[in-house]
């Protein structure tokens, strides 16, 4: 009876506590649910987004070098095509070049990178590509055959082949292997510098370059994409030569570095959607550059420490044969092996790059005055080899900077006798 008598309080509880189980089952799956439909849902908005990015199949590359761990080497192209909505920038000017040839290679584990500038004059061999059709906002490109012992600009290459003529001369040259290829253009440049709410640039002096529509006065800027454009194309001013553009287009890196390291952009899933809404119809990229793979190589970047990402222009000595192109110096070929084995790096000597700003500004000057540039250039000799830093341990004297350094240490981006007008 006793057992009995507990019976009735005993009855009352299971329920309560079934009801409970199964509220709060359903409260799961309904949470569930929702997480799973509010991914969907983000997955559905990037792919729309990702659809309106320009693919190329990147195919025929020949004997390809080996590839490095999980290190990863990514052709970074800023094209000057003036179709679409870059046809603001010159409308008359036909076809597109290469403006801008960098090489991204992120170390194994991502714990630091280094961004290989690659001269847009340099002298490369002449290699088989294959026409390609005109892709949204771009035009055709020809390809082109052949010609054992000719040579041509790089980024006369790009103009011929496209991106993957670009990508196989690259690849062939410096036996880097590249995974992939990121093209922006004009536009996209722009765009991408007003979601940053703009970028700081210091300049040494007053600029005035009708040809770039750069007007600022002397010291630091806060500006919008266009005035950042204006400045990453600006030539004629310090010596003129694209060398020199070269470095003040590593500082102009510096700074967006530290804009987007500053402000987290990269860990704001908003931003980095407005971002990619704004910059997919300007973007081309290879077909195996994947929504899954750009979304975890940005992930892999955010924590990367500004010092730890270099800047570095391939060395360079004098085309005999034109005195308007370059060649690269026998140092670049120990450069190109430290990027492909992510190994030391060495040192580069400053005094390429001085002598050839010197006649790249030079002939610049002789040119705005109508006269012919030199046919006998003297060549620049290489300088005694010594032990090499680290790739992660190179700093400005060798060549490079980092991506912490301070904009207004820019000053020898812009000596020379053109001054800022």
């Amino acid at each position: 009876m006793a057992h009995g008598g507990e019976g009735p309080d005993a009855g009352e509880h299971v329920p309560r506590r079934r009801r409970a189980s199964r509220a709060l089952a359903w409260t799961s799956v309904t949470i569930a649910c929702v997480v799973v439909a509010a991914a969907l849902t983000a997955y559905a908005a990037y792919r729309d987004l990702f659809g309106k990015i320009a693919h190329v199949t990147v195919s025929d590359l020949g004997k390809r070098p080996a590839s490095y761990g999980d290190a990863q080497n990514i052709l970074v192209i800023g094209s000057d095509s003036r179709t679409g909505r870059n046809s603001r920038f010159g409308a008359r000017i036909p076809g597109q070049r290469s403006d801008t040839i960098l090489v991204l290679h992120l170390s194994p584990g991502r714990a630091r990178a280094a961004v290989l500038s690659i001269p847009r004059d340099s002298v490369v061999p002449v290699l088989q590509c294959a026409p390609v059709p005109g892709v949204p906002g771009q035009t055709a490109q020809p390809g082109q055959v052949a010609q054992p012992g000719q040579v041509e600009q790089v980024n006369a290459t790009f103009a011929a082949g496209g991106p993957a003529c670009l990508w196989k001369t690259i690849e062939q040259t410096t036996h880097i292997r590249l995974d992939h290829f990121v093209e922006l253009n004009f536009t996209g440049f722009e765009k991408v510098i007003n979601d940053l709410g703009g970028v700081s640039i210091c300049l040494p002096y007053p600029v005035n370059d009708p040809r770039s529509k750069l007007h600022l006065p002397r010291g630091l800027h806060h500006v919008s994409g266009a005035q950042a454009l204006a400045y990453w194309r600006v030539r004629y001013i310090g010596m003129g030569s694209d060398l020199e553009r070269i470095l003040r287009d590593q500082y102009l890196l510096a700074a967006v570095a530290q804009d987007v390291k500053h402000t987290n952009l990269l860990g704001d899933p908003a931003q980095v959607y407005k971002i990619v809404s704004d910059l997919a119809a300007s973007l081309t990229t290879d077909s195996g550059l994947t929504q899954a793979k750009m979304i975890s190589l940005a992930q892999s970047l955010k924590n990367l420490p500004l010092r730890d990402v270099r800047f570095i222009a391939v060395p360079v000595i004098f085309y005999p044969k034109n005195t308007n192109w370059v060649e690269w110096s026998p140092q670049a070929r120990t450069l190109f092996e430290a990027v492909a084995h992510d190994e030391r790096l060495p040192k580069v000597h400053t005094r390429h790059s001085r002598a050839g700003r010197y006649l790249a500004g030079r002939n610049a000057t002789r040119r705005a005055a109508g006269a012919r540039p030199g046919r006998s250039p003297a060549r620049a000799q290489a300088g005694s080899r010594k032990s090499p830093p680290s790739l992660a341990n190179v700093n400005k004297a060798d060549g490079g900077i980092t991506a912490g350094t301070n904009v207004c240490h820019d000053s020898p981006a812009f000596a020379g006798p053109l001054g800022g007008h």
